[in-house]
Formats: structure tokens, sequence, C-alpha cells
């Protein structure tokens, strides 16, 4: 059990039967009342996401979970398969608990999460910048760089990100699996 001040971002928590783990929390202190923890927390099996309030002090079944290595091999009917770094054991996680999917490619590395009472897998997790290849955008404007104008680029995962407009096809450039957004340019 913790309590709710205990919460921060990645922590998983046993609610209403269900395993969910916060994605973003806020410590409130009104003007009256008791301090609150305002938290969103996201549904691991079903990706669903809730709002919910919690009193400071109020118990809370935590779940203990192991981050380890898995290396993206394929995907089929079942979803994304992953082997193992350390066992080199082959699973399927489906798409929707995979974390940036639409930004990974053949050989990446990512976290799974899984529950250490039943291995059950929770989530498998993007790291938060990955690089990729650009294989189609159309060439920039020249002396259209005033502003911050930005142009669709399509990258070897086939996922569709904005980029400036002096980025051209086939260079590298890194991207924000949270969000896709542009980060800057990689040097080969």
């Amino acid at each position: 059990m913790i309590n709710s001040q205990e919460i921060k971002i990645g922590t998983c928590i046993r609610l209403d039967g269900k395993i969910w783990t916060c994605i973003d929390f806020q410590h409130r202190k009104p003007g009256k009342g008791n301090t609150v923890m305002n938290t969103k927390l996201k549904n691991v099996a079903d990706g669903r996401v809730l709002e919910r309030t919690f009193q400071v002090g109020f118990k809370l079944e935590d779940v203990r979970v192991e981050r380890r290595p898995y290396q993206y091999l394929y995907q089929d009917a079942t979803g994304y398969i992953f082997m193992n770094q350390e066992t080199f054991e082959q699973i399927p996680i489906p798409e929707h608990q995979v974390t940036g999917f639409e930004y990974m490619k053949e050989g990446d590395v990512v976290e799974v999460v899984t529950d250490t009472s039943d291995g059950t897998i929770l989530s498998a997790e993007m790291p938060v910048k990955t690089t990729l290849k650009i294989t189609h955008s159309e060439p920039g404007v020249k002396g259209n760089t005033a502003t911050n104008a930005t142009k669709p680029a399509t990258l070897e995962s086939g996922a569709v990100v904005r980029v400036p407009l002096f980025i051209n096809e086939g260079e590298t450039i890194q991207i924000d699996t949270r969000d896709g957004s542009y980060l800057g340019r990689v040097n080969a």
C-alpha cells in the first residue's frame, strides 16, 4: 500500500480491480480544505485515460513492476513481436500497449514493463528520443525561412511528422516519440 501523495509519473496502482499507471499528477493545496492529488491515470489493459482526485493520505494498492529491455523484431496478426535481451524469449504485445509504436523500426530496443506478481505485460515504452531516416519529403522553398514554417515528411517507420523546410529526403532526424515532434538533425 502507498499513500496518494507518493504517486509519481510511472507509478502503477490497482484501482477497481484494474491496473493503472500514472501519466500526470499535480499536488494541489486549495485555499480551504485539505490538500489533494489530481492524477491522470492510464488503464494498461485498454489504454483508457481517467482523471482522479485523491485526498492526501488516501491508501492505494501499488503494483510492483519490473522493467526489462526487449528488442522489436516484427509485426504480425497477434501484435508486435519483441525478444527478451537476456533469455531470447519472444512475446507478442498488442499495439495499444506500445507507446510510440508509430516511430518503431526493426531492431529498436524498448522497455517492457511487467507486473512482478503474475508476469502480466503492462506496457512497452519506446525511448523518448529516436533517430529515423526520412524516406519522402517535398523539397524546401528557398527564401521561405523567416517563419517557423514546416512541411510533412515520411519516416522509414511509415509515420508522417512535421519538419522544418530545410530538411531534405534521405536525412536522418531525431524525433520525440511521445508527440512526434522534430528535435533536430543527426549528422551521420
